[in-house]
């Protein structure tokens, strides 16, 4: 069977403006993303069925017997066992929802017609910006037990650092630790290749920091946390999830929260994730178009990729942020800050595209990168699109 993962439309709405840059099963939680999940369970590769404008960056790849599984869609054993079993021209449900479906034509499973079957345990699906966060923990706890099954750890050697519960402690090739404190006793904690957590850095698990990823000095790390690839963090961070390539340096608190790729926090920048009021926190929803409920009160800051924050920027809570937002200056922001958006407090310009391009390409450059001619459609698409 060939796997593709396919876009749900309003689960993909629902996920902006995370999914903006790129297909849902794109998103990171846990330690891997959701499609490295699948093929780690599936022991071969994915494609994605997206929206047009991401399809150049994300290919689909069809055959004569094509396996779709709902890219929001979380792997365990027991979803995993019913996928497989699924027969040619046949759905497999979850209160409506498709969760995989399977034929021999190149068409999404929404035209498959034939046998449905309703799957009645329950599953983990990634259908709101929120959820990345409340599951990463135990997100975190499944990627470590798959990734880490019949494996070695690397040693830890050096003799200034602290560490409860090694068994729940993995350690890939490379990684660089000194005098830190590695709390293992709550969940595991997972560090990537060539990873570096500098002096007086603390750690509880569940956490993951993914390859080459920092932790800078004196960084406080609490529970339920994931630092993607390639990161730079410090100060205080909770509960929160960087997708990769992106950094908050700096002292300052994160909670609640999720940040795509290519984001910058600048020093001192906080998030509140709780209201004085302790009452549930409003989010503002793409689907909907206006701030809606999330049934929790905490959340932090929600971000999309590209965007940044300047020194002392204060984030209210539940606050989304879009595309190639620069945001700064005194005072707390709005909480809806729509994709190429310049300013702050005392309101927003227009962030213009060829300044935004300019930035984005200064940024990869900074790590011998380009921005590729994917990426600088996906960019141009959504300025076309979002800001008129």
């Amino acid at each position: 069977m060939n796997p593709i993962l396919f876009d749900d439309l309003p689960i993909r709405t629902n996920l902006l403006p995370l999914t903006f840059t790129r297909p849902v099963a794109a998103i990171r939680i846990g330690i891997l993303t959701i499609a490295e999940k699948w093929e780690q369970v599936l022991g071969q590769p994915v494609s994605f069925a997206t929206t047009g404008f991401l399809s150049k960056k994300y290919k689909k790849t069809t055959s004569s017997d094509n396996l779709w599984i709902n890219g929001a869609l979380c792997p365990d054993e027991n979803i995993v066992a019913a996928i497989k079993d699924l027969k040619p021209n046949s759905l497999l449900l979850k209160d409506s929802v498709i969760l995989a479906g399977r034929n021999s034509k190149a068409e999404p499973p929404e035209a498959i017609l034939g046998n449905t079957t309703e799957y009645a345990q329950n599953i983990v699906l990634i259908d709101q910006p929120w959820k990345i966060f409340q599951q990463n923990g135990n997100q975190i706890r499944s990627d470590f037990k798959r990734i880490t099954a019949t494996r070695q750890s690397s040693p830890i050697t050096d003799p200034h650092t602290r560490v409860y519960k090694p068994e729940n402690i993995f350690l890939e090739e490379g990684v660089i630790l000194h005098a830190a404190i590695l709390n293992a006793d709550n969940g595991p904690i997972y560090l990537g290749k060539k990873a570096h957590v500098q002096e007086g850095a603390m750690v509880r698990g569940p956490f993951a920091l993914g390859e080459e990823s920092v932790i800078n000095m004196g960084g406080k790390m609490r529970a339920d946390t994931t630092i993607g690839p390639f990161c730079k963090i410090g100060g205080e961070v909770s509960n929160s999830v960087l997708f990769g390539n992106s950094n908050k340096a700096h002292d300052g608190f994160l909670g609640n929260s999720v940040l795509g790729e290519w984001c910058n926090l600048g020093a001192d920048t906080n998030t509140s994730n709780l209201k004085n009021t302790y009452q549930n926190v409003k989010v503002w929803s793409y689907a909907q178009n206006d701030f809606i409920d999330i049934g929790s009160p905490n959340c932090g800051l929600i971000m999309g990729d590209h965007s940044k924050s300047g020194i002392n920027t204060m984030f209210n809570t539940g606050t989304v942020a879009g595309v190639s937002c620069n945001i700064f200056g005194a005072g707390l922001v709005p909480k809806h800050i729509p994709s190429f958006s310049w300013g702050g407090a005392d309101g927003f310009d227009e962030y213009p595209l060829k300044k935004a391009l300019a930035t984005a390409e200064r940024v990869l450059a900074r790590k011998n990168l380009k921005l590729s001619e994917a990426d600088h459609h996906i960019l141009s698409f959504l300025f076309n699109e979002h800001t008129r």
